[in-house]
């Protein structure tokens, strides 16, 4: 049961990874086009602006879960090193806790967001409902509440393979 739960958040995981890169390469190649339609063409495009600031959305909430599983978010450990071995380990179940609340309040809140502006239409986009653009904040709430009870229940997963794809491995007696 522990293997098959470890690859579906491993799966989870590179989903996010690929929704995060995507959208940033989607991103890099939307600005320059409106940049060139604004200042070559003389008649700048309306919706580069707000596709570009709903991937950014996108890149911040699937990347941020992505993080938080990999262990790579940013954390101000000043306090926390000089704890105590026993507190340290008290204090990083609080955090787990603590984010667990963050991101039922995301999902929840998110969802209720979604829901209540689904019906109003982006001016520059008229075909895209605002609800719409909202969705990263629920999807990257539920996301990452799988990760808090995976560090919870299964321990730090910041080390498998999936995640440390691209570190060197390094060989016994190399150094």
């Amino acid at each position: 049961m522990k293997k098959q739960i470890l690859r579906y958040n491993d799966w989870l995981y590179l989903a996010c990874i690929w929704i995060s890169g995507m959208a940033v390469i989607v991103m890099s190649l939307i600005i320059p086009w409106g940049i060139f339609t604004r200042y070559v063409l003389g008649t700048g495009s309306q919706w580069p602006e707000p596709i570009s600031i709903l991937l950014m959305v996108i890149f911040t909430f699937f990347g941020a879960a992505a993080g938080y599983r990999a262990n790579s978010h940013i954390a101000v450990a000043m306090v926390t090193d000089r704890l105590p071995a026993g507190l340290r380990g008290a204090v990083a179940r609080l955090m787990d806790v603590l984010m667990a609340v963050v991101a039922v309040f995301m999902a929840y809140y998110g969802t209720k967001l979604c829901i209540q502006t689904w019906g109003q239409n982006i001016g520059e986009i008229p075909w895209m409902p605002v609800g719409a653009t909202y969705l990263p904040v629920p999807l990257g709430g539920a996301i990452t509440f799988v990760f808090v009870l995976e560090r919870i229940f299964l321990g730090v997963q910041c080390d498998r393979d999936v995640v440390t794809y691209d570190h060197e491995k390094v060989e016994a007696g190399a150094l």
